[in-house]
C-alpha cells in the first residue's frame, strides 16, 4: 500500500474455501456475541459485570473487586497465548477472529449487497448524482447504523441485563449512562467500520508492527511463491514466463489493498483472500494450486518448516505454569471472605460485675452461587460472643453486616492486646470457612491487677 493520501478500497467478493471458513469463524463469533447475554444459569444472566454493584457472574462464579488479581493473573496468559499464537501461527486471529475484521467484513458485504461488485461501486462513486444512488447510498447507511446499534445493544448487555435494556428502550426509562454507552458504540462500530476501516489495522493497531519481534522464518504466513510465478507471462502461454498472469485479483480482493507478491508486509492480516482468488484463477488456466498459499517463509522458498523451537517452548512452558496456577487458584478459591472493624469509638468496655467487652463489625460476603449458613466462632481467646444471630444466612452474592460483642471476664485476663482469628464456617460443610485476624484489648489497671 503506498503511503500518502488515502485511497478508498473495494475490496471485490471472492469465493473459495478460506472464504468459506471465515464465514463460518464470523457466524460462530457473531453468535457467542449476540446470544451470550441472554444464557442464563439458575435464573441468572450467565455472564454479567455487574459495575454498580460491584459484582461479576462468569457461569458459576461470582468474583468481587478485591479478587482483582485474577484478571492480572488472566491478562499475563493472553499475553503469553498471543505470543505462543503468533509465533506458530501469524497472524491467523487479524484474518479470521478480530472483532475490527468480522465487523468490517459484515459493512463490506453489505454495501456489496446494496451497490453491487467492485467495478458497479467505483462506478457508483464517480457518478454524478442521481435518486437510484441517493437511495443506494441511503439505505446502506441505514443498515449499517442498525448492525452498529446491534452491536452496542449486545455490548453493553453483558453489563445491564438484555430484557432490562429492551424494557427501558420501548418505555423510554433509559438512564443516562445507558444512552452514553448505547450512543457511544454504536458512533464508534459505525465509524469504524464504515470510514476507517483497514486505517484501523495499518495505524493505531500495533500487532502488525510486532511481527518482527514475534515473527521467525518459521511462522506460518501467507505468501507468494515468486520461483514459481516469475516471470508473470500476463495471460501469455506457460512456456514463456511463470505462473502468475498478473491479473491482480490478488491485490482487488485485499482488504487492506496490499500486493502480496511484494513479500511479507506488516499490512497483511493475513485474511487468505488471495489465495482463494489466486486459487480460483489457476483452477481456470488448469495450472497447480498454491501460488499463494499458507506457509513460512522456508517453506515457501523450498525449505522445511521446524515446528519445534526454543521460542515456541518457553512461551508453553510459561503458558503452563501459568494455567496451573490459575486453575489452582480458582479451585483453591473460598466462596466465602469475611472482614472485622473494630469500634473505634470505644476501645473497650468494663462492665459491673468486671468484665471486658469489645465491639466488632463483622462482613460476610458470600461469593457462592447458591445461599450458605455460616458460624461465627473465635478462635484463640477464651470469650463469650453475643451477637443477634448465629449461625447466619448469606444470600448468594450478598454481604451480610452485624455486629457482635466479645466478653472476657477478668479471670482470663493476660495481656493488654490479645490477638485472635474471627472464624466463620458454613454449618453443613466446615471445609468452607474463612478468617481474619484481630484484636481484643483491656485496660491497663486489668492487667496492672493481674
Amino acid at each position: 500500500m503506498e503511503t500518502g493520501k488515502r485511497e478508498k478500497l473495494y475490496p471485490k467478493g471472492v469465493r473459495g474455501r478460506f472464504r468459506h471458513l471465515r464465514w463460518a469463524v464470523t457466524a460462530a463469533s457473531l453468535g457467542v456475541f449476540f446470544l451470550l447475554p441472554w444464557l442464563t444459569i439458575d435464573g441468572r444472566q450467565a455472564l454479567l459485570f455487574d459495575i454498580p454493584n460491584r459484582k461479576f457472574y462468569i457461569f458459576n462464579l461470582i468474583f468481587w473487586p478485591q479478587e482483582v488479581y485474577y484478571l492480572a493473573f488472566l491478562l499475563v496468559f493472553l499475553v503469553i497465548a498471543l505470543f505462543l499464537f503468533t509465533a506458530v501461527a501469524g497472524r491467523l486471529w487479524c484474518g479470521y477472529a478480530c472483532p475490527q475484521t468480522v465487523f468490517t467484513d459484515i459493512f463490506i458485504s453489505i454495501e456489496r449487497f446494496i451497490e453491487g461488485e467492485r467495478n458497479e461501486r467505483i462506478a457508483l462513486d464517480k457518478a454524478g448524482f442521481s435518486n437510484g444512488k441517493a437511495v443506494k447510498k441511503a439505505v446502506k447507511h441505514a443498515v449499517w447504523i442498525i448492525f452498529s446499534f446491534a452491536t452496542a445493544f449486545a455490548f453493553v448487555s453483558f453489563f445491564v441485563p438484555p430484557a432490562v435494556l429492551i424494557e427501558r428502550l420501548f418505555t423510554g426509562n433509559l438512564t443516562s449512562a445507558n444512552l452514553f454507552w448505547l450512543g457511544l458504540f454504536t458512533l464508534t462500530t459505525y465509524g469504524d467500520c464504515a470510514f476507517l476501516r483497514e486505517l484501523m489495522c495499518l495505524v493505531p493497531c500495533p500487532y502488525g508492527r510486532f511481527q518482527s519481534a514475534l515473527f521467525d522464518t518459521d511462522t506460518l504466513i501467507i505468501g507468494y511463491d515468486s520461483k514459481r510465478g516469475e516471470p508473470r507471462t500476463h495471460g501469455k502461454k506457460k512456456e514463456s514466463g511463470g505462473d502468475c498472469v498478473d491479473c491482480t485479483l490478488c491485490v482487488q480482493v485485499c482488504p487492506t489493498g496490499i500486493d502480496i507478491r511484494n513479500g511479507l508486509q506488516y499490512e497483511c492480516i493475513a485474511c487468505a483472500q488471495c489465495i482463494d482468488a489466486c486459487d480460483t484463477v489457476m483452477g481456470k488456466l488448469g495450472r497447480p494450486k498454491g501460488l499463494i498459499r499458507y506457509g513460512s517463509l522456508k517453506s515457501i522458498a523450498g525449505g522445511e518448516t521446524k515446528v519445534l523451537r526454543p521460542r515456541l517452548v518457553l512461551y508453553a512452558v510459561c503458558l503452563t505454569a501459568l494455567l496451573i496456577m490459575m486453575v489452582y487458584k480458582v479451585s483453591m478459591r473460598s466462596p466465602i471472605d469475611l472482614e472485622v472493624l473494630r469500634d473505634r469509638s470505644a476501645l473497650f468496655q468494663t462492665g459491673k460485675d468486671g468484665r471486658i467487652s469489645n465491639i466488632y463489625t463483622i462482613k460476610a460476603m458470600n461469593m457462592d452461587s447458591r445461599d450458605h449458613q455460616y458460624s461465627i466462632k473465635a478462635k484463640g481467646i477464651k470469650a463469650e460472643i453475643i451477637v443477634g444471630k448465629n449461625p447466619i444466612t448469606v444470600k448468594s452474592g450478598e454481604v451480610y453486616q452485624t455486629s457482635l460483642a466479645l466478653i472476657l471476664d477478668g479471670d482470663e485476663i493476660e495481656n493488654r492486646v490479645s490477638r485472635f482469628d474471627f472464624i466463620i464456617e458454613d454449618v453443613e460443610d466446615p471445609e468452607i470457612s474463612a478468617k481474619r485476624q484481630s484484636t481484643f484489648l483491656v485496660p491497663e489497671t486489668s492487667v496492672a491487677k493481674r
